[in-house]
């Protein structure tokens, strides 16, 4: 962010940083969202789920790791409490997001409901633009601008998880694998424009390396063991050069 967008933030009522997080997430964010939601909206379909069922998993799960996990075990007959069991695992990465997230969106006077509101939204795409917009902003306008974002992402993933539901005929399984992957590939594209944050770049460094290579070792643990080693390795090693560095 420059200088002048920095102190314009600094100074944005809680209406405009509302209609701001609006503003933001009407571009790329939402394009690269409802894309994923439309390759969704195909693969539930082909999975058995009818359109209702699609519609409120996207309104009330939200996160397509879990989403996934539900249509693929729901297409192979799992129980419900297997189901459940698999979603509920999957999604546990969101608690880290809101853990850090909810300090930034805290002021005075906020009534506690909007928080667990908010806490419900918080997904990758939300969370990463916010994270990177919310250090740079009053106290006030934080929680609007974060509900702004959500707004229009949420109801852009409604609509297109309905339209790739009336579409599989008319796209192939590649481009639905690939259109539900542009979104993690997004979300990293975010943090690698931040990369001036040392940890955040460390991150990003030992997670491209250690990725592939602990896949080889464990294809089922070798992702959730790329993000404990990679991210530890990154925190200690900034705290560490923040430490002996001079001041």
């Amino acid at each position: 962010m420059t200088t002048d967008e920095t102190a314009t933030m600094q100074d944005m009522a809680p209406r405009a940083a509302f209609v701001e997080g609006m503003r933001l997430a009407a571009g790329i964010p939402a394009i690269v969202l409802a894309s994923s939601y439309l390759g969704f909206g195909v693969l539930a379909r082909e999975s058995g789920l009818g359109l209702g069922q699609s519609i409120a998993s996207t309104a009330t799960g939200w996160a397509l790791p879990g989403q996934i996990a539900l249509v693929e075990l729901y297409a192979v007959g799992a129980s419900w409490f297997a189901i459940a069991i698999a979603v509920a695992l999957t999604n546990a990465r969101l608690l880290p997001m809101t853990v850090t997230l909810m300090p930034y969106l805290r002021h005075p006077g906020t009534p506690r409901w909007k928080y667990y509101l908010a806490a419900h939204y918080v997904a990758v795409t939300g969370w990463a633009n916010t994270m990177q917009r919310a250090p740079h902003m009053t106290t006030r306008g934080r929680l609007p601008f974060f509900f702004g974002i959500v707004a229009v992402l949420w109801t852009s993933t409604l609509v297109t998880t309905a339209i790739g539901y009336q579409l599989p005929d008319l796209l192939p399984s590649s481009v639905t694998i690939g259109l539900v992957f542009l979104n993690p590939i997004y979300f990293m594209l975010i943090f690698a424009a931040d990369a001036r944050a040392r940890a955040r770049a460390l991150a990003l460094v030992f997670g491209a390396i250690l990725g592939p290579l602990l896949h080889l070792v464990s294809p089922d643990w070798g992702l959730l063991a790329t993000g404990l080693i990679a991210g530890s390795a990154a925190f200690w090693l900034d705290e560490t050069l923040r430490k002996t560095s001079p001041a």
